[in-house]
Order: C-alpha cells, then sequence, then structure tokens
C-alpha cells in the first residue's frame, strides 16, 4: 500500500515505508505538466529557450514569461507553476542584491544556486508548507566563463552543459546530448535551442505556444538580456525549414 501514497501523502514531512516523500514527487509531476524549458551552455555563453503554452486565443502575446532576470549577469527559465517560480525569482534577487550590497560585487552563480536550493528544499520539511511545483534553470556569465545550473522541487542543484525541464525533458536532453555544445558559439546555439523546442513541441496535445529566447554572454558583454527581435525570428525560420526538411526526408523513406 505504501507504494501508491495512501496516507503518507498527507504532509512534505512524512517519509512513507519505503523512504519516498511523494508531495515532493507530485510537485516533480506538476513540472512535467508544463511546457519545456531548456539551457545550453557554450564556448562564450548560454542561451535559454522555453516553450510557453497558449491555452487561449484571447491571452495577450508575450504575458506571463517565463525567462527573468534575476541579477545583470543571470538569467533563471522555469517550468511548472509560475506563481511557484515568481517566488523563487523574487528570493534569488533578494539573495543577489544583498550580495551585492554587502561585498560590492556581482553574485557568484555557484553561491546564488546554493542559496535557492537551500531555500526550495526547505519547503519540503514542515507540514505547514507545500513544496514549489516548479523546476528553475539559472546561468550566467562570469570571469571564469560560462555558468549552468539546475534545481528540481526537491532542492536539489547540479551543475551543466546543457539541460531541460517540462513536460518534454527527457527528448529534449537527448536532442540536446547530439550538439558539440563546447564548440559553438550563441549564435550558433540559438538555433539549436529554437529547433529542439520545436522538436520536442506536441503539436497533437499542445497546439499554441510562444518560443521565449534569452542568453548571456560575450555578444552581451555579460549581461542577461532577451535575444533580439531580428536574431529570434531567424532562428524561429532555422527550426522551422528544418523541421519541414527532416519530415520530407521522412516521407521519402517511407
Amino acid at each position: 500500500m505504501s507504494s501508491i501514497g495512501t496516507g503518507y501523502d498527507l504532509s512534505a514531512s512524512q517519509f512513507s515505508p519505503d523512504g519516498r516523500v511523494f508531495q515532493v514527487e507530485y510537485a516533480i509531476k506538476a513540472v512535467e505538466n508544463s511546457g519545456t524549458a531548456i539551457a545550453i551552455r557554450g564556448k562564450d555563453g548560454i542561451v535559454f529557450g522555453v516553450e510557453k503554452l497558449v491555452l487561449s486565443k484571447l491571452y495577450e502575446v508575450g504575458a506571463n514569461k517565463r525567462i527573468f532576470h534575476v541579477d545583470k549577469h543571470v538569467g533563471m527559465a522555469v517550468a511548472g507553476l509560475l506563481a511557484d517560480a515568481r517566488q523563487i525569482v523574487e528570493t534569488a534577487r533578494d539573495e543577489a542584491a544583498n550580495y551585492r550590497s554587502t561585498y560590492g560585487s556581482p553574485i557568484p552563480l555557484k553561491y546564488l544556486t546554493d542559496r535557492v536550493a537551500m531555500y526550495i528544499h526547505a519547503y519540503t520539511l514542515y507540514s505547514s508548507v507545500r513544496p514549489f511545483g516548479c523546476g528553475v534553470i539559472l546561468g550566467s556569465y562570469e570571469n571564469d566563463g560560462p555558468q549552468l545550473y539546475s534545481i528540481d522541487p526537491s532542492g536539489v542543484s547540479w551543475g551543466y552543459h546543457g539541460c531541460s525541464t517540462g513536460k518534454a525533458k527527457q527528448a529534449a536532453k537527448t536532442e540536446i546530448e547530439k550538439l558539440k555544445m563546447q564548440d559553438m558559439t550563441m549564435k550558433e546555439l540559438v538555433k539549436e535551442v529554437a529547433k529542439i523546442i520545436y522538436i520536442v513541441h506536441d503539436e497533437v496535445k499542445d497546439k499554441a505556444f510562444e518560443l521565449e529566447l534569452s542568453w548571456v554572454g560575450d555578444i552581451t558583454n555579460g549581461k542577461h538580456q532577451l535575444v533580439p527581435k531580428d536574431i529570434a525570428e531567424e532562428a524561429e525560420k532555422y527550426a522551422k525549414e528544418s523541421m519541414e526538411e527532416e519530415s520530407d526526408s521522412d516521407d521519402e523513406d517511407l
């Protein structure tokens, strides 16, 4: 009985007999119901891409973005519950601001990630709160080059060369692994990130989506910025053409 959560999923502070915390697992499921977010670390910076699902034609274009500025040099992409994500963004911004005011320099991403991961983990310890239902990807460009980390709802963080979270996490990971990302520039990676988001998007279940792209690295002088409109449009065009070429070659094989 314990493996199906009966009675052991009422509190985030309770383990089941086989050592699981079901509310954390449910939070991870909430992330898997959201659009895919990916980030790839190239030789001169980080590129973020998010598939923001549009559930109604009445929504305003560009509203409720899933890519955030945390500090001048730090960007964050999120998948999962957006309201939960905003709370984490606020905490990350406070940590970055406190570090800057105390030490007079930008916060190192490793330190920021540890602080945010501790905050997320704290919400898995007490019965009066629930875990955050969102996965977080943090990227920055520092003196020793680009840095990329991901945090899941349990508060575990890992450093990555390329990572994904959300609905098509596994499919995106497979596509990222095909790239020689260490040798690629940010301009090359933008096209690949757009292509991966288009590949993993499920047209049957989720009709419409907006592609959000941002980057931080040499091109932006170490500042996290949204990808300029002309470059983003060019990347989307490349992604769509690649998809059409692949579907044509598949038809020929048949």
